[in-house]
């Protein structure tokens, strides 16, 4: 089984564009729905389907600040919805480096947080709309 350490992902968000060089967490999830189908002739185990699936980009930026910058930017996506790609390299996509795509509501922004001495940084969960897809070419 080959293992991998992240050290070089690749995000992009459209508007703000390639935003790898700005952020340095990625988690890409995706989740269904549990719904209990439990009935009398289950002889006691709960059973269960699979409903509606959703998922969700988690991302840590560190903030900039400066003019056409990443605040800028964000800013100007707050409140709508955006398509994402994300790959764990910066290498194109293959069967080794799959690329996953879809949309993201950009629910929330902080451009100022810390505390003295602190890193600008933020976290941020965006919610998926519609689709997650996962290509290979």
């Amino acid at each position: 089984m080959a293992k991998m350490v992240l050290t070089a992902a690749y995000i992009n968000l459209t508007g703000p564009g390639d935003i790898s060089g700005s952020v340095s967490k990625c988690e890409l999830t995706a989740e269904v729905e549990e719904k209990d189908v439990t009935t009398f002739t289950s002889l006691g185990w709960k059973e269960v389907l699979g409903g509606l699936k959703s998922g969700s980009l988690a991302l840590t930026f560190k903030n900039d600040l400066v003019d056409d910058g990443l605040d800028e930017d964000m800013w100007t996506v707050l409140g709508t919805v955006i398509a994402f790609e994300v790959r764990a390299t910066q290498s194109a996509v293959g069967v080794s480096n799959p690329k996953y795509t879809g949309s993201v509501l950009i629910k929330g922004w902080a451009p100022v947080s810390g505390s003295p001495g602190d890193v600008n940084e933020n976290s941020q969960t965006f919610p998926t709309s519609g689709v997650i897809t996962r290509a290979t070419a």
